[in-house]
């Protein structure tokens, strides 16, 4: 093989373009520049290895149910039961058996981009997904976990194709035709509840965004509804807003003191 210079390397590596034959000859290159591009090519296919393995193990949780005789296993998630501020919203979503996707885990440990990229993907390969949102004043109605649950059910009933089995993030539910298991940190353990997750929290996300723009001062399009310690000042400052939880202590303690007591 002729030497490349460095640039070209760099450029066939950014491009996923180095064979392993040009990686073998390579590593014989003392070029530090070489050497160093080496040790990211290393590093990226050691990560990779480590998504691969993640997500086998992922997906062996579900393959026990698929042994079991279900086919249509859905996967339970919501995104906001902490906020102050903002609807709650689960999503369902029931994905075929050979559904990969290497990087796949719980929203909360992806980058936002990941996360809209995976969304995407999910949305296009799923036998059937739904969303369901809650908003803030049915949630002060009934209280998050009831709100939770319901947005939960709801989005279980609206999907096209009804599951044999339903995997659910640490929330049991309750009056459903099909056997169901909630599962502590379900979106690190279950494919299908780690993509209902991501739809959950791109959606819900999106909503929050929204919001921003007609009440700015909260800063919702970074903190998404949450406490943060800016919120918490701005509730001081401005008051609540229409989309805030009056049932939440915080909320309910920025209403007292606005109303002087």
């Amino acid at each position: 093989m002729n030497k490349k210079s460095i640039v070209e390397l760099k450029r066939l590596f950014s491009k996923n373009e180095l064979s392993e034959s040009m990686i073998h000859q390579l590593r014989k290159d003392e070029r530090k520049g070489v050497q160093q591009l080496i040790k990211s090519y290393d590093r990226k296919i050691q990560k990779e290895r480590l998504l691969i393995k993640q997500f086998d193990k992922m997906k062996a949780f579900e393959k026990t149910f698929y042994e079991k005789g279900y086919r249509f296993i859905a996967g339970v998630d919501e995104a906001g039961r902490g906020p102050l501020a903002g609807p709650v919203v689960a999503a369902s979503i029931i994905l075929p058996f050979d559904f990969t996707l290497y990087g796949l885990t719980d929203s909360k440990l992806l980058s936002e981009q990941q996360r809209l990229d995976f969304y995407h993907i999910i949305k296009k390969k799923a036998i059937a997904y739904d969303v369901s949102i809650i908003d803030n004043h049915k949630i002060d109605d009934i209280n998050i976990l009831e709100a939770t649950k319901l947005a939960m059910t709801s989005s279980l009933n609206q999907l096209t194709t009804q599951p044999e089995l339903a995997l659910i993030d640490a929330v049991e539910l309750s009056g459903l035709k099909y056997p169901t298991e909630a599962i502590i940190k379900g979106d690190q353990k279950s494919i299908a509840i780690a993509a209902a997750s991501i739809l959950a929290k791109v959606t819900r996300d999106e909503i929050m965004k929204e919001i921003h723009k007609e009440f700015p001062n909260y800063q919702f399009n970074s903190n998404m509804g949450y406490g943060t310690s800016t919120h918490i000042t701005k509730l001081r400052e401005c008051g609540i807003s229409p989309y805030h939880r009056k049932s939440f202590a915080p909320v309910r303690d920025a209403i007292i003191y606005n109303m002087g007591g």
